[in-house]
């Protein structure tokens, strides 16, 4: 039976790992154009996030924002398109156009994983950092502890 949201579902997962597998090709075109270069800290940021979204760690994210995003970044890639790539000077006027009205759909989004991101950043290098006090500590420890033996040897 036809099951509305499960297919929306397969067809978004489907454009991720599409997307994820174009990754080097968008970085490439955002960072040889003038025009579209402005938006390259925001989509790598989106492809960050659709990374942990596909991943399943990050999924506080509204189907229409994600969905958008993977439609604009498709969109940026396709070099032919409303006005194609080949044509000097406008070809990728329409690209930014459309990056620049997703990452303005998205912003408050965007905003929130950032954060999200930095705070797992955080937490990971305190675990780190607990983890390297607490095997300091057990060195700290182990070498007490051998010294002591090696006293009560001598006595």
């Amino acid at each position: 039976m036809f099951n509305k949201n499960t297919d929306k579902h397969d067809a978004l997962v489907s454009n991720l790992k599409h997307l994820i597998g174009q990754e080097d090709k968008l970085k490439e075109k955002l960072e040889d154009n003038s025009y579209l270069e402005p938006f390259s800290d925001d989509l790598m940021l989106f492809m960050s996030l659709i990374k942990d979204y596909y991943k399943g760690d990050y999924r506080k994210i509204p189907f229409k924002t994600i969905s958008a995003g993977v439609i604009g970044a498709i969109y940026t890639l396709n070099p032919i398109d409303l006005i194609p790539d080949s044509i000097p000077f406008i070809g990728y006027v329409d690209d930014a156009l459309v990056l620049r009205f997703f990452l303005k759909q998205a912003k408050k989004d965007l905003h929130k994983y950032k954060a999200w991101k930095q705070e797992q950043s955080t937490s990971k290098k305190e675990e780190q950092s607990d983890g390297q006090k607490e095997e300091q500590s057990n060195t700290k420890s182990q070498s007490n502890t051998k010294n002591s033996t090696d006293i009560q040897k001598k006595s």
